[in-house]
This record gives C-alpha cells, sequence and structure tokens, in this order.
C-alpha cells in the first residue's frame, strides 16, 4: 500500500476501527516524518448482509491515506437495495420527500456517523436563521350558492327547463361558465399531479446513484442505467456532477452526505499523484473517485473498501481537472450558507485546503493576462474542443471561487498574503473580462473597423485581433438588445461561440456588470430557439461544422455537429440558468424552461444530453438516468419554490473590488490605468 502525504487530522468517524497513515506536510514546518494512529470506536457490533449471502469480514480504506478498517470479528453481510442508517429515524421533510437513501456502490446499514462532533473548527458560529414560508389563509364571507331550476311549459304542453343559474350574493351566474372554469381547475390539477410524479421518480433515481463508503454516503454515481453494459468512469462520483446533487440534497434539508462527500474528497486531495514519473501541484482535487472492494490477502473471505482516485491520468486525453478544486470551493461555501453551519469550513483540514487550491491556481508564470491558463479538455468540456488558452468557463469558476475563498478564508499572519493575492486577481480578472470578452452589436462593429498591427501601449487592438475573424453566422445572430461573453481570447484569437455555463456563471458570481449581466439573459430569450428550443440548453452555439470540425476536434466521433459537446443540449444546465434568471428578476424564463424539460426528462428516461440543432432527439451515445441531469431539475424546481434559498447562492456587485488598482501604471508615468476611464462603464 501506498503511503499518501495527508493534510490535517482526518476526523472521519465509521462505525470501525480507523487507522489513519500519513506523511506529515512541510506546510506545518514539520519534516517527512512518517507515523501512524488509530482511532477506535466502541460501538455495538452490527451485521449487514452482503449480495453474496455469505458472512465475510470487511475493511475499508483510501488508497495511499486513511484505511477504515471494520473489526475482523464481525460478521458483514452487503446487500444493494438495502438503506443506510437503517438506525436513524426517517421521516418526510418539507417538501414531502422522504430521506430513506436506497442503494450505493456499496452499502452498509446500522451505521452511524458522528464527523459532526468531530469538528476541528478555531471559531464557532451561531447558526443563521432558516428562511421559512408564511402562508396565509383567509377567504371572503360570501352566501351560499343556490341553484334555482325553472321548469316551464310551452304551447304543447311540453315541459322544459330553463338554464341552471347560480346566485353569488344577488347576482345571477351561468352555470356552462362555471363547468368551464372546473375543467380547466381539473387539468391545472392533473399537471400538479404529474409534476409530482416525475418529482418523486427524480427524488427515487437520485437515491438509487448515492454511493456509500464505510456505511456513510460520499457522493452520487455520474450515470445509473441498469441497461447499460459498459459503465466506463460513470459508475464514478466526479466532484463536478455531485454539485447539482449536493445543492438538492442541501435544499431537501439532508445535509450529511454533503458534508461527507467534502472531507473525503479533501483527504484524496493530499494524495500522491504522477502521470509518466511527473508528479503535479499538491493542492490538485480529483476529477473523480470510485469505491471499490478488494480482498484481503490472507483474510480468510474478508475484504475492504478502496478510494480509488482519478487525478486524470486514466482520462481521456489524460487532462487535469482545473474545474475541480473550483467547484469544490464553491460547494464549500453553498454548504456553509444553506445550513449556517460555518464549522466545517473553519476547520485547519479545510482552511488548509482552500489555500492549496488558490496556491495552485495563483502561482506566477509567463502568461500575461489575469485570466487562468489551461489545455483543452479541462472542464466540463473534457474533449478537444478548441477551448484550450483562456476559456470563459473556466474564468467564471475561477472568479466565483475566489469570492467564496475571500469569504471563507480566515484572515491571519499565515493567510494575509494570499487574501491580498486575492483581492488583486479579483479586480484584475473582473476588468479583463468585462473589458475584452464581452461583445454585442457596438462591440462587434468596432472589432470589424479595428486597425492591425499596432506597436504601442496605447494600442485599441490591443490583441491583434483579425477583422476577418467575424463569423458570417454572428452578423445575422446577435440581436440589437443585448450580448454576450466570448467564448475565449488569446493573442490574434477570438473565439465567437457561446458558451452556455460560462455565461450563466458570469451572471452567478456578477462576473459580469449589471448591464452585461441583464443583456445576456436577454440573449438567450431572444434566441430561445437557438439556444434552448426543445430541451434546455446548448452547452456552445453554433456547433463546429465540415472542416472546423475536421481540423478543430480532429475529427471527433462523439463531438460532430450538434452532438455532445458540440452544440448537444444538456439539460444539468437547468439549474444554473434558474439561478440566473432568479438573481435577476426573471423566474417566469426559468419556469419556462423547466416546463418544457419536465414534459421529456422522464418520458425520455433522463439522457444526459440530447442532439439535433433544436434538440429533439436524444444523444446518439447519452447515457439514460444520468445523476446531474436528475438533480438538476430537482434543484432547478426547489430554488423557483424557495428564491430566498437561491439568494444565498449567487453574489451581487461587489464595489469594493472596483477600487482596487493593481497595474501600478501611474507610478512609471507611462500612461494612466485604464481602468479610471472604463470604470464608469463598469459601474453601469
Amino acid at each position: 500500500m501506498n503511503t499518501g502525504s495527508c493534510i490535517g487530522i482526518s476526523t472521519m468517524k465509521p462505525c470501525c476501527r480507523i487507522f489513519i497513515s500519513y506523511r506529515i506536510s512541510s506546510i506545518f514546518g514539520v519534516s517527512h516524518l512518517r507515523s501512524s494512529h488509530s482511532i477506535v470506536n466502541n460501538s455495538s457490533r452490527s451485521q449487514f448482509k452482503s449480495k453474496h449471502y455469505g458472512y465475510h469480514d470487511v475493511k475499508c480504506k483510501v488508497i495511499g491515506g486513511n484505511n477504515c478498517v471494520i473489526d475482523s470479528n464481525r460478521r458483514a453481510f452487503c446487500v444493494s437495495g438495502s438503506s443506510w442508517g437503517r438506525s436513524r429515524v426517517l421521516g418526510k421533510n418539507r417538501y414531502g420527500v422522504n430521506k430513506d437513501y436506497r442503494r450505493g456502490v456499496l452499502v452498509i446499514p446500522n451505521v452511524a456517523s458522528d464527523i459532526r462532533n468531530q469538528s476541528t473548527s478555531i471559531d464557532s458560529h451561531v447558526n443563521e436563521k432558516g428562511f421559512e414560508r408564511i402562508y396565509i389563509q383567509g377567504g371572503l364571507n360570501v352566501k351560499p350558492l343556490v341553484i334555482e331550476k325553472v321548469e316551464t311549459s310551452n304551447e304543447n304542453g311540453v315541459i322544459k327547463e330553463e338554464d341552471s343559474r347560480v346566485e353569488v350574493n344577488g347576482s345571477g351566474v351561468n352555470l356552462d361558465i362555471l363547468k368551464d372554469l372546473n375543467e380547466n381547475e381539473n387539468e391545472t390539477v392533473q399537471v400538479e399531479r404529474d409534476a409530482s410524479r416525475v418529482e418523486e421518480e427524480a427524488w427515487k433515481l437520485l437515491r438509487d446513484a448515492v454511493v456509500s463508503y464505510c456505511g456513510n454516503p460520499v457522493g452520487t454515481v455520474a450515470a445509473n442505467d441498469p441497461g447499460d453494459m459498459q459503465a466506463l468512469n460513470y459508475d464514478q462520483v466526479f466532484i463536478r456532477d455531485f454539485v447539482p446533487s449536493a445543492l438538492a440534497f442541501l435544499l431537501n434539508g439532508e445535509t450529511e452526505i454533503v458534508k461527507n462527500f467534502l472531507l473525503h474528497t479533501l483527504q484524496l486531495q493530499s494524495w500522491e499523484k504522477t502521470v509518466d514519473c511527473y508528479s503535479p501541484g499538491q493542492g490538485l482535487m480529483p476529477a473523480s473517485f470510485k469505491v471499490r472492494t478488494a480482498p484481503l490477502d490472507g483474510g480468510d473471505g474478508a475484504f475492504e473498501e478502496v478510494l480509488d482516485p482519478d487525478f486524470g491520468e486514466s482520462a481521456i486525453g489524460r487532462v487535469a481537472p482545473v474545474d475541480s478544486g473550483l467547484w469544490w470551493i464553491i460547494l464549500l461555501r453553498a454548504y456553509g450558507k444553506i445550513t449556517g453551519d460555518y464549522s466545517l469550513q473553519e476547520r485547519v483540514d479545510v482552511q488548509t485546503g482552500i489555500r492549496l487550491i488558490l496556491n495552485l491556481c495563483l502561482t506566477d508564470g509567463f502568461d500575461m493576462f489575469p485570466s487562468l491558463l489551461v489545455t483543452d479538455g479541462s472542464c466540463m468540456i473534457d474533449r478537444r474542443m478548441g477551448i484550450h488558452g483562456h476559456p470563459l468557463e473556466i474564468q467564471a469558476l475561477f472568479y466565483s471561487a475566489l469570492r467564496c475563498s475571500r469569504e471563507m478564508l480566515i484572515v491571519n499572519d499565515g493567510t494575509k498574503n494570499l487574501v491580498a493575492a486575492i483581492n488583486n486577481r479579483l479586480s484584475a480578472l473582473s476588468f479583463h473580462v468585462r473589458e475584452y470578452y464581452w461583445v454585442d452589436m457596438k462591440k462587434i462593429n468596432e472589432i470589424y473597423r479595428y486597425k492591425t498591427e499596432e506597436y504601442s501601449t496605447d494600442a485599441i487592438n490591443k490583441f491583434n485581433i483579425y477583422p476577418d475573424q467575424i463569423p458570417s453566422w454572428l452578423v445575422d445572430w446577435i440581436p440589437d438588445e443585448g450580448g454576450y461573453l466570448i467564448g475565449n481570447l488569446e493573442p490574434g484569437h477570438m473565439d465567437f461561440r457561446f458558451f452556455t455555463l460560462g455565461n450563466l456563471w458570469a451572471i452567478v458570481s456578477s462576473l459580469g456588470t449589471q448591464k452585461q449581466n441583464e443583456g445576456i439573459l436577454n440573449l438567450i430569450e431572444s434566441k430561445w430557439d437557438d439556444l434552448v428550443a426543445h430541451m434546455p440548453l446548448k452547452i456552445c452555439y453554433p456547433a463546429l461544422e465540415q472542416e472546423d470540425w475536421r481540423i478543430i476536434t480532429g475529427g471527433d466521433p462523439k463531438n460532430t455537429p450538434w452532438s455532445y459537446h458540440n452544440g448537444g443540449s444538456w439539460p444539468t444546465l437547468l439549474w444554473q440558468f434558474t439561478l440566473a434568471c432568479i438573481k435577476l428578476g426573471k423566474p417566469e424564463l426559468a419556469q419556462k424552461a423547466v416546463a418544457l424539460a419536465e414534459r421529456r426528462l422522464s418520458a425520455d428516461q433522463w439522457p444526459e444530453y440530447y442532439d439535433t440543432r433544436s434538440g429533439r432527439f436524444i444523444g446518439k451515445q447519452s447515457r439514460l438516468f444520468q445523476t446531474w441531469t436528475i438533480a438538476g431539475f430537482l434543484t432547478s424546481k426547489m430554488l423557483l419554490e424557495n428564491p430566498a434559498k437561491a439568494s444565498l447562492l449567487f453574489w451581487e456587485e461587489d464595489y469594493e473590488l472596483l477600487e482596487i488598482c493593481v497595474c501600478a501604471l501611474s507610478k512609471t508615468g507611462r500612461k494612466k490605468c485604464s481602468r479610471f476611464s472604463a470604470r464608469s462603464q463598469i459601474r453601469v
């Protein structure tokens, strides 16, 4: 077994003896010493079933890190359909959803977690008051309905019945109108019943995707398609994929699985990672991990649970997941905001984990820009799609993670320089993206008239963009009102494609100005048929076709035009769209998109993505029962039901950042800082 370097002290306390083997990092000012500790929990023995219908000894561990060992004299029995934590009281929460989890990769019942009592926080916070719904009941005092039937006879003596009338406070109402109203009401009730059925199905599927480690829930698999004969890595827990699942659980009042996930992935961060004899930075978070079982040597039928992380050494293209650490920080803040429990983010090991991620992102290099330089395939778009350089998605997540860290880091002598670096980077990055990534009709016309080959500190065309780069589709596509942030910016190159995730997170994090954020949402609304159509939302627009597809993607058979990452429609983007709409006061736009998805997702068995220009077909290689499709739908529904919770997940403009100037040009006397001339535009 390899010994990995682990930061801080593990306080994960399952129902078994824990052996912790770690190498103390030099971060704490101690040389690399090897030591081991054991923590014994004297909880009562419990029996659990195995799908092999026999009794086995069980041992759990993290490869190269913490070992979670079940006593050898305990009998073990694991079954896929059992529930973890049966000893706890289960009931329905405020959304009417049962909290009982039903299935994991390895499920061990009768196990209780005591993580909550093991905090190593520096200070404690009083929980914030949660938002509660206020129901106003009442009605009008009206007279009882009086239905009259008047029978008359005609000249032939035939009795006929006059139209029925209803007396309401002395006014007559035709019953036919009431009949129509009742029919409409019945239709509404039927729609609500169908919606409730879809949500119940989604919750069941989400719980079926839960993965347990040593009896505790630690995440959800990427997809749980029972008909999938080749799982590839869809049976793993991805950090980016788990975010909507985590938010769904948090909004539903279930916090344990999210806390376990954050702590276990933090432990994996410190594991030694090597690809072809080279080790990346210490702060790198894994793209995913898997709970594996392996027999113990000489264990006489005993087996062990193993957390096996993937830092990109097994990924297609062997690309490190740059966005994993950023998503981890964003989720950590969300956990504190929704639960009111800030003790987790104050723990010494968690604070150290944040610093390691930031040190990796803020390392000085050769780049002249404040944006983060990455390779192709290092984020949600994890295949070759021409996004290498400074893609908008990474910049928006980077900006969000910096703002999260600014809130969560405890300022002391050891962190004050890091906090100052965060403030400087936030200021520079916001200005850079707002000034150079934004395009609307006016800006495109300016680019169209650019002069090139300007050698000067006062150059207007700073990146030497050639006007011929403006694609023909953009001229007719850009609306008169609204605009968006381009997909990428490098010297001599602007990627004019619209990338949905980056633009939505620019709204959520206030990376764009208020006017720009509103312009992005206006563009999505005006180009609804292109970006939403039959299924929300396009991951990017337009698709690469013909020679562009062949040259940029290398002829990728999975990223054919209007499929997968190349213009496919991804329902998981729905929750981020909902968050952006609520922030800008347009929840009806999100409701429209949610209703559109709700009509198809269940019937189509919750696909990963949809194909064709309008999103009519289920993706040709799309996995069914995709977990973040399910979780994104549930999170969107709950955010719309409780907008107060949504307000905890986005940021408003921070005008203090706009006052920070980091360029120091005024000291050189060469030229004045462009921030002052543009500040009026930034504050619009």
